[in-house]
């Protein structure tokens, strides 16, 4: 099995509530690569000391969501500011990370309208812009309507639409099987039409957000074999809420009787 698997900061390694201990956790449980959502409350310094220190590569990171009751500013025409601010910050953690990959947030917005459509666009084509000059990839998610409400991408052929508007090289879609799953379901025939889109694959059992060998909707062993089958390359992090231990929890990675990644 050629596929590669990162640890995600965010969820996993909750044993601290420090991100910059779980670089060196994730290293312990024998991870080379992490990516994780929103390092921005420490300082670029101590992130990527942190990161040194443990000897991993940095996969991904999000742009800022704001505060806390918010997820990002990409469809809201009236923070154009905020977003160009965000889309610079996070370019200087990425390019200090030597991180490649940016999620861009799109923000909560209930009853979108055109407006917000128009917004998106013109937002993401400013980023993907940006990206080009700093040889990043931003990426754009699909987010379910349980685990975030009133997210303003939440479907996939909203998330096609502008990509193939933008048409640019440094902008891909961010397919998580955990979110895919509750949006459309009919992984095998969605993820073959997605994945020409992909940039990047997360995952989680559902609906739980558990390890994925953990009782559920999704049969990973049989989404893994089709992966390799349809040569996916790019990295999968592993953005899922330890049911236990984390490190203990990674048994089914472990256990994969092929090489792997991680």
């Amino acid at each position: 099995m050629n596929l590669k698997f990162c640890a995600n900061l965010s969820f996993m390694y909750q044993e601290t509530n420090c991100l910059l201990e779980r670089y060196s956790l994730a290293a312990k449980s024998g991870f080379t690569s992490v990516e994780c959502a929103f390092p921005y409350s420490d300082t670029l310094e101590k992130v990527v000391q942190a990161k040194t220190n443990a000897n991993v590569q940095q996969i991904l990171i999000n742009s800022p969501r704001g505060e806390a009751h918010e997820l990002g500013f990409a469809a809201i025409p009236s923070m154009d500011d905020s977003f160009r601010s965000s889309i610079d910050l996070a370019v200087s953690y990425a390019n200090a990370l030597n991180c490649s990959k940016i999620h861009v947030m799109a923000g909560i917005i209930v009853q979108p309208t055109k407006v917000n459509h128009e917004a998106y666009e013109k937002n993401l084509t400013y980023a993907a812009q940006i990206f080009q000059t700093n040889g990043i990839t931003g990426l754009i998610e699909p987010i379910n309507k349980y685990s975030a409400p009133g997210y303003y991408l939440n479907t996939y052929e909203r998330a096609i639409d502008v990509l193939n508007k933008i048409n640019s090289p440094n902008l891909k879609l961010q397919l998580d099987i955990f979110h895919l799953q509750q949006i459309k379901g009919d992984l095998t025939n969605n993820i073959k039409s997605f994945l020409p889109h992909v940039g990047h694959i997360q995952l989680a059992q559902v609906p739980a957000r558990n390890e994925p060998n953990t009782p559920g909707e999704i049969d990973y062993n049989y989404i893994f074999q089709l992966l390799e089958e349809l040569n996916y390359s790019e990295w999968i992090g592993l953005e899922y809420n330890p049911k236990g231990d984390t490190d203990k929890g990674l048994s089914w990675l472990r256990d994969i009787k092929r090489t792997v990644t991680f």
